[in-house]
């Protein structure tokens, strides 16, 4: 049934049935009353393309996955959308997600996003220290939250979780086991929160007294290859580290299968430890040592901060830092002696 049979059947113009449905305060509320029972007694449902042009809106919000820093199917990323979603979801908007590697193809997806007028909002995910995707939309004027910070100076809507003050406690937990000889499996270095955890973990080895020269920091890609691949280059070394901290969970589970190839036990000879506290990792052998970040929770708040930016709240009041939860496990532990052929 559609707009126009409802009103014919309630004897009602077309404008007063919408107007009672879309709660406007003109319409008595015995006539509101009766059209909404009526609409519920037909099944009526609104036909939501008229509606949200009505209003001068798509009803939706944009993500652009980015693919360098991880793949499509990234566990976090998974967990993250259906926080978002399902909030979303409460609110009646959809959830409109693609991918783009970095560069002038990610910035034409936002621009189709954006200019197209295919969504209301954006969320931005991974931000780095210079985000062009930041300043585009902070240019455009156009509401959007980001999962993390940047070095701009312009106010915006973020969540971040604190990873300076995590890698801190990480690298001092791996000291307190006696580590002399560490090293950090740190995510790309254009990422925000890569420089942060470095400065983290760094700070946590000077604080002990070691200085930096006690770690080797190297990166690669936020999957288990890439994690694999750098524990490998390291564990390779003439002196190869004791303890290595990995950027992810999932570059931990790789790092551990490059441990046990080289002939060596985790935590017994090399203790690891990751980010993020995924779902499997309590499952690894040995269960993985970790920071918790709540994925799916961190979706939920960013969807409550779109939706109170479009509301009308200022950006620099949807500002907010979580801190991060040590989980240990058994992948780390005390250094014991080894001897290296």
């Amino acid at each position: 049934m559609d707009l126009r049979e409802l009103a014919r059947r309630l004897n009602l113009s077309v404008t007063t049935v919408s107007r009672a449905l879309n709660g406007f305060p003109e319409v008595k509320e015995a006539t509101r009353l009766r059209v909404e029972e009526a609409a519920r007694a037909y099944g009526y449902v609104p036909n939501r393309l008229a509606r949200s042009l009505q209003k001068g809106r798509t009803e939706a919000v944009g993500i652009v996955l980015p693919l360098q820093f991880g793949h499509f199917d990234d566990p976090f990323f998974t967990e993250l959308l259906v926080g978002l979603g399902e909030r979303l979801h409460q609110a009646d908007l959809d959830l409109m997600v693609t991918a783009a590697p970095s560069g002038p193809e990610e910035i034409a997806a936002y621009r189709r996003m954006v200019e197209g007028r295919r969504v209301d909002a954006m969320v931005v995910g991974r931000t780095r220290r210079q985000d062009d995707r930041i300043g585009y939309l902070l240019d455009r004027g156009f509401p959007f939250v980001a999962h993390g910070r940047t070095e701009t100076d312009r106010p915006y809507a973020f969540l971040d979780m604190d990873h300076e003050r995590g890698f801190r406690e990480l690298g001092r937990r791996l000291v307190g086991h006696g580590h002399r000889r560490l090293a950090l499996i740190n995510g790309p270095e254009a990422l925000n929160l890569s420089y942060l955890r470095r400065a983290g973990f760094l700070g946590a080895l000077v604080e002990a007294g070691l200085g930096e020269d006690a770690a080797t920091v190297l990166t690669g890609d936020m999957t288990e290859q890439g994690g694999h691949a750098v524990a490998a280059r390291l564990l390779a070394l003439p002196e190869p580290p004791t303890a290595l901290v990995c950027a992810n969970d999932t570059m931990a589970i790789g790092a551990m299968r490059a441990v046990k190839q080289h002939g060596f036990a985790v935590p017994g000879d090399v203790s690891v430890t990751g980010y993020d506290d995924l779902r499997m990792s309590g499952f690894t052998e040995p269960p993985l040592t970790t920071l918790r970040q709540p994925i799916r929770e961190a979706g939920r708040s960013l969807a409550e901060k779109l939706l109170a930016l479009l509301g009308g709240t200022p950006p620099a009041d949807l500002q907010e830092l979580w801190r991060p939860e040590l989980v240990a496990r058994d992948s780390d532990g005390p250094r014991r002696a080894r001897s290296v052929a």
